[in-house]
């Protein structure tokens, strides 16, 4: 499979836009009332919490298959 240089920077810009909201996500869920049920994390923070990390894995997988997908395109000659 071939990827354009176009491409490769799109996957490496949705990496990144994953890690620049996800997190702050997190800390809003953190931070949320409903979050904790007498000082122990209850089921929102878990399902939010799994969502998260499930996301932030996609999207770091993403991300590096659109750096090596842009290295791969420098390394080869047109």
């Amino acid at each position: 499979m071939v990827i354009t240089r176009r491409w490769a920077l799109f996957l490496v810009g949705v990496g990144v836009w994953t890690w620049l909201i996800w997190p702050r996500f997190g800390l809003a869920i953190w931070n949320d009332d409903r979050a904790f049920a007498g000082g122990r994390p209850t089921s929102f923070l878990w399902v939010h919490a799994v969502l998260i990390a499930a996301s932030l894995a996609i999207g770091t997988t993403v991300g590096v298959l659109g750096v090596r997908a842009w290295r791969l395109k420098n390394s080869r000659p047109d």
